[in-house]
């Protein structure tokens, strides 16, 4: 599912709040990063987008087909695959279908794929263990992708050939261009994972609060009036209390109005930016405050009907939309930066909000959280927040738990029940040992760091999802006096591996080159773009 939100009239800021970035320097540690910039896209698995990555010509990566050594930085766990003299591929990966045949990995390069496929709580822990999904985290098989999608959404209708399992199709660098220069001049990882085996709003939510509350269905992500009320809060909570600037800068919508108010003013939180003041803020505008220390920088969602909005405008990378306009979006955003007073300190991370029910290879492991099966303390479908204390702290008494704007059909109490029938018979009890929790993480995705703090064409194997992003920020800005403590949300972001590899030692040399490279694709993305027709346009 798209992000969206339930939006009312047009939204005007006519101000901008910020506070003055702080000024004290590290002796090459993370202090020397003034500012952190996160781009969120939608619904690619690493595999989907940088499986084919060390097999393009010219690449500064190998592949290892007994896996990367965790001291090789240049291998990359991608696909199996055999290279012809053509430059070809012939890749080895492969699922079962519903018809007892096999399906192998195949390069599609349809910029506009459809459909939108699984990436359902239920779906997703079928995609991982197609036959016992409750078992994902002892045994994750990756055997369910093209049969959980010809279920639901790449339906066959009788008619098999071998590459109309989209399910199963990856892009090359002839298809993103863009990114395969970023990932080969910067830094990677090819073990960041989603936070959890399930949809947009449940990962996003651990983006923004290190946990999704008990909340497992995307029909969730219309959020109350004035937004969700997590018991442990938000990052944003965290930054206002210890007086950070941020901002989240939106198209059509902010993703933070999950958590935030964004009506009409003066209905909105300040922090609700449109884009183009980043694009002034990160140019040194004199007019306007400086870049705030954490930036949110959404794509367009697509959202109908609002200003900005509808998908003639979208560029979030969501299944139709045309990849080629995510891209010039990436570019725009880095140009932006790399152009402008704030690059030197900035750190920049390109990500994906889940896998969208794209294939990958590499099992989900346990989530680091102490050992804990929730961060905390609250089950699947047992949602609890501050929404109207004291009823809302109970199993399963949170806003739009048991019902949504899709009513009582696709709720989180549903999935959970979908996935764990033993929980029907008392939904608010006990949580069943024996069904899937939130102590595994999702399908991998691509992370990208484009800062002159990367080390360059470089692969972290070390295990990272969207908290790790919580525990970054937190680390630079939110330590206390012990350096080795932090002020966190939950056991997630307590946990999470804070992305140390990526240390902000500069190499600002490397960087005047890969300047001339980010207008050349910008340049190139912006030309393609326009000349594609989008689906319904």
């Amino acid at each position: 599912m798209k992000l969206c939100r339930l939006l009312l009239a047009a939204v005007v800021v006519t101000a901008l709040t910020a506070v003055t970035a702080e000024q004290s320097l590290g002796n090459g540690d993370i202090k020397k990063a003034k500012h952190i910039i996160i781009v969120m896209l939608e619904n690619h698995s690493f595999d989907n987008y940088f499986g084919a990555l060390a097999y393009a010509p010219g690449t500064p990566y190998h592949t290892s087909s007994n896996g990367c050594s965790k001291n090789d930085h240049n291998c990359v766990d991608g696909l199996t695959c055999r290279v012809d003299s053509a430059g070809n591929l012939t890749c080895f990966n492969s699922n079962l279908d519903d018809n007892g045949s096999t399906v192998f990995v195949f390069h599609d390069g349809r910029r506009c794929a459809a459909p939108d496929l699984d990436h359902s709580w239920l779906g997703t822990h079928k995609e991982a263990n197609f036959l016992n999904p409750n078992s994902a985290l002892e045994e994750t098989l990756s055997d369910g992708f093209v049969r959980v999608n010809d279920a639901t959404e790449q339906v066959d209708n009788g008619v098999e050939n071998a590459t109309e399992d989209q399910t199963m199709g990856f892009y090359t660098q002839d298809d993103i261009p863009f990114y395969y220069n970023l990932a080969s001049n910067f830094a990677i990882n090819d073990r960041y994972f989603s936070p959890v085996l399930g949809g947009t709003f449940t990962n996003r939510a651990y983006f923004a609060a290190a946990t999704s509350f008990g909340h497992l269905s995307t029909f969730d992500q219309f959020p109350p009036p004035g937004g969700y009320k997590p018991i442990t809060g938000t990052i944003f909570d965290l930054l206002d209390r210890s007086g950070i600037s941020w901002g989240d800068y939106f198209q059509d919508a902010p993703q933070g109005a999950s958590f935030r108010p964004f009506g009409a003013p003066p209905n909105i939180d300040p922090h609700f930016i449109p884009l183009q003041f980043f694009f002034a803020q990160a140019a040194g505008s004199p007019q306007l405050p400086p870049l705030p220390q954490v930036a949110f920088v959404d794509p367009n969602f697509g959202l109908p009907g609002v200003p900005n909005g509808g998908i003639q405008n979208e560029n979030d990378e969501h299944p139709p939309t045309d990849i080629q306009r995510g891209q010039a979006f990436v570019s725009q955003v880095l140009n932006a930066v790399r152009n402008g007073p704030f690059w030197q300190d900035s750190v920049i991370f390109i990500t994906y909000d889940e896998h969208g029910g794209y294939y990958d290879h590499v099992a989900p492991p346990k989530a680091p959280q102490g050992g804990a099966r929730t961060p905390d303390g609250i089950s699947p479908g047992q949602c609890a927040d501050l929404s109207n204390p004291p009823l809302s702290l109970l199993p399963g008494q949170g806003a739009e738990c048991a019902r949504n704007l899709s009513g009582t059909v696709d709720t989180s109490v549903g999935e959970a029940e979908a996935l764990c029938p033993e929980l029907s018979a008392d939904p608010t009890g006990p949580y069943p040992d024996t069904c899937a929790s939130f102590d595994q993480l999702g399908f991998r995705v691509p992370l990208m760091v484009v800062s002159p703090f990367a080390k360059q064409h470089y692969v972290s194997h070390t295990v990272a999802d969207h908290t790790s992003l919580l525990a970054f920020i937190e680390k630079r800005f939110l330590s206390l006096d012990n350096p080795d403590e932090r002020l966190h949300l939950t056991k997630r972001d307590l946990h999470a591996d804070a992305l140390a590899e990526h240390d902000c030692r500069p190499r600002i040399a490397t960087c005047s080159r890969l300047h001339a490279s980010l207008r050349v694709h910008a340049y190139f993305a912006s030309r393609r773009m326009r000349q594609v027709a989008m689906p319904g346009v």
